[in-house]
């Protein structure tokens, strides 16, 4: 199992999903945590967990489409700990608020396009920023996309649109700050047992859907868990990984292969 013993990691979209359970994998590795979320209640939850277990953390409230807030979290996670070894950029959504998901390009509103770059591309370059101007020699940093980020996506052009753009930043970084002895990849989840998935079902009912249909021809025949996920983001956030950078690691089950 690769370690993060010693490393202090950021973390956001920590109180759920796989966010949540990349905070559970890093601490069992050894690493300290910064972790941010706009849902409070459930920071604070997995805060109670983490503390229970002799896990060094701290939790801040963040809505990542606010740079102030974003800039302020990493500056109170180095005046904390001292500094900062890695980050995994894990915040984002799959439609608007409401649950609306699918929308066809010419029926997508000005609304649900900017809701989704705002929070997935937008906020997750304020994040990368500020951690890359902190970070030092050794420091890695991932970035969550999607499988949606590899391949086209018919009726979610906004999510898909924006994690092509995660992919970008990544690559652009990576080049940016190799020099630096800063590693930055991105991870590609393919179908993923969360709630971000239960509202894709949700929003696309009983009706045929290109994207929920693939779903149905995952190669590995079974559906990825947060585990999976968070095991992969451990390993690129480790000295195992220092020699990958500007990686997208599709952990899809065989979708895009």
């Amino acid at each position: 199992m690769a370690s993060l013993e010693n490393k202090v990691i950021a973390i956001t979209g920590a109180a759920s999903g796989i966010g949540r359970v990349t905070a559970i994998e890093c601490a069992k590795r050894g690493a300290s945590l910064a972790l941010s979320d706009r849902d409070e209640a459930s920071l604070s939850g997995l805060l109670g967990e983490l503390k229970a277990q002799g896990v060094t953390a701290i939790t801040t409230v963040v809505d990542v489409t606010n740079s102030d807030q974003v800039d302020g979290w990493i500056k109170e996670a180095v005046a904390h700990f001292g500094r900062l070894d890695g980050a995994a950029n894990i915040a984002g959504v799959v439609g608007q608020p409401g649950g609306k998901v699918f929308a066809n390009i010419t029926e997508t509103t000005n609304e649900h396009w900017s809701t989704i770059l705002d929070i997935n591309l937008t906020g997750l370059f304020y994040c990368l920023r500020a951690q890359l101007r902190v970070m030092q020699s050794g420091g890695s940093i991932i970035n969550v996309a999607s499988m949606a980020g590899v391949i086209g996506r018919p009726g979610i052009a906004a999510y898909s649109s924006s994690k092509h753009g995660v992919i970008g930043l990544t690559k652009s970084a990576a080049k940016e700050v190799g020099e630096r002895g800063i590693r930055v990849n991105a991870l590609a989840p393919g179908p993923v047992d969360t709630p971000m998935l239960q509202q894709i079902k949700t929003d696309a009912g009983t009706g045929d859907r290109p994207v929920t249909e693939t779903y149905k021809n995952v190669p590995l025949r079974k559906m990825g868990t947060p585990e999976n996920m968070a095991k992969t983001i451990a390993f690129a956030l480790s000295d195992d990984a220092s020699f990958t950078t500007g990686a997208t690691f599709t952990v899809d089950g065989g979708i895009t292969c």
